[in-house]
């Protein structure tokens, strides 16, 4: 055996924002729990765009949607500028190999993972299960060179399934942004009904990497895309948006640690060539987090930033976020959600009977997150908060500037393949 570099896996579920075990939510993730354990988990990791291709687009160049091109879905006509920016090139100029499991949702056509760069497709669905049985038949292949191997799951996207009986919906508790009702109470019981079936085929993941004796030399990234699928959460850039889980294992990470550093997924990239020793590309936008990994510093950064453009209906938005306040900025006319980009269910049937789809909806939006930590109340246009309404606008156009945002300038670029939908469609 001639690998020197550690193997990399990059572990990614849909829609499952933090709303596993080990955050503290009261959604059974058993294997979820003891892989936090026996590593490190970062509690105050964000995307860089909650939406799905744009989000794994940002973690996988390191740059954010309007400077890699992903401002909207894959399968709807969105694709990157230049694919050769997927870390997967980096890692192949470096001896690594590379294949890819199940989901990917940065590609669409015949063969993406052609497209996207992998070397290998496992032969499986994307199911949590079937892209168990693949990793663990990969695991007991030869390895001779270090891999990087991405691993998708549909889970936790929707439709759910039934909630199973140990998840009885009479004694569920919706999240707190939710009114608890019986159909709330059933959509998320149905939620974390999904989150146990990838729970458990995580776990099978991760007995399989000991059982072939490769997890001392692996380095495992377990994250997500976004937040849930549920209204004001998911393709939304507050934290119940934003907020992803985040949990490293493997050499060089200290076991049984809990982090507070402030991430963003665009900083994976270059802290996975500071782990194996190689040189960043010129193009990331990411700080490494390494030295926080080490515990040589508790933060890298002061701020974090992510935009929402389209999802399947144009509705455009850009964030500022630091320990203490979340600055959001809206553009366009539309004063009201745009509801296609909220995924069918029983929660957004329980808040459009009660009128949310003509909610107002403000320009501006800061929120102080120490007092406010849901991110409920708008201080925007409070005179008390004016002076760091205009601090947080100012790191915002600051950020603007340094990635060459379009909308200093204008709107968004429209592909001519893309399909974007009606705001005022209900269905994604």
């Amino acid at each position: 055996m001639i690998i020197e570099k550690p193997n990399i896996i990059y572990l990614h579920s849909h829609d499952t924002g933090r709303y596993i075990q080990p955050y503290g939510y009261p959604v059974q993730t058993p294997n979820l729990q003891a892989f936090a354990e026996s590593g490190t988990v970062f509690r105050d990791a964000h995307c860089a765009n909650p939406t799905c291709s744009p989000a794994r687009a940002c973690l996988l160049t390191g740059q954010y949607a309007h400077q890699n091109g992903m401002y909207g879905l894959a399968h709807l006509g969105w694709s990157l500028k230049d694919y050769k920016k997927h870390i997967l090139h980096t890692l192949h100029d470096h001896g690594y190999v590379s294949a890819l499991g199940g989901f990917q949702h940065i590609a669409a056509g015949e063969k993406p993972h052609a497209t996207i760069g992998y070397q290998r497709k496992l032969d499986c669905d994307s199911s949590a299960h079937g892209v168990a049985d693949a990793a663990i038949n990969y695991f007991n292949e030869k390895h001779e060179k270090p891999f990087f191997l991405s691993l998708g799951t549909f889970e936790t996207h929707r439709p759910f399934p039934e909630p199973l009986k140990k998840h009885n919906p009479k004694y569920k508790r919706p999240p707190a942004t939710f009114p608890d009702t019986k159909e709330t109470r059933h959509d998320y019981a149905a939620y974390c009904t999904m989150a146990e079936v990838m729970d458990e085929a995580y776990g099978r993941i991760f007995d399989a990497l000991i059982q072939t004796s490769l997890a001392d030399n692996t380095i495992v990234i377990c994250t997500t895309d976004h937040g849930i699928a549920f209204p004001k959460m998911k393709c939304n850039l507050t934290s119940h948006g934003t907020g992803v889980l985040l949990i490293m294992k493997g050499p060089g990470i200290q076991p049984g640690q809990v982090n507070d550093a402030l991430i963003s997924q665009v900083d994976i990239f270059p802290t996975i060539c500071d782990c194996i020793g190689i040189k960043h590309p010129n193009w990331l936008e990411g700080q490494s987090f390494k030295p926080v990994i080490d515990g040589q510093k508790d933060q890298i950064q002061d701020s974090v930033f992510a935009s929402v453009n389209v999802h399947v209906s144009k509705e455009v938005s850009r964030m500022a976020r630091t320990k203490e306040l979340l600055y959001i900025r809206r553009y366009g006319s539309r004063n009201t959600v745009a509801l296609p980009n909220c995924d069918s269910g029983l929660t957004k049937n329980v808040l459009m009977r009660s009128g949310w789809q003509d909610k107002y909806m403000d320009r501006e939006y800061l929120f102080d997150l120490i007092h406010d930590p849901m991110e409920t109340c708008n201080v925007a246009t409070q005179s008390d908060y004016q002076d760091k309404l205009q601090h947080m606008r100012g790191r915002l156009e600051a950020w603007q500037i340094r990635t060459s945002d379009p909308l200093l300038h204008g709107d968004i670029p429209i592909h001519g393949q893309a399909i974007i939908k009606d705001p005022n469609e209900i269905e994604p």
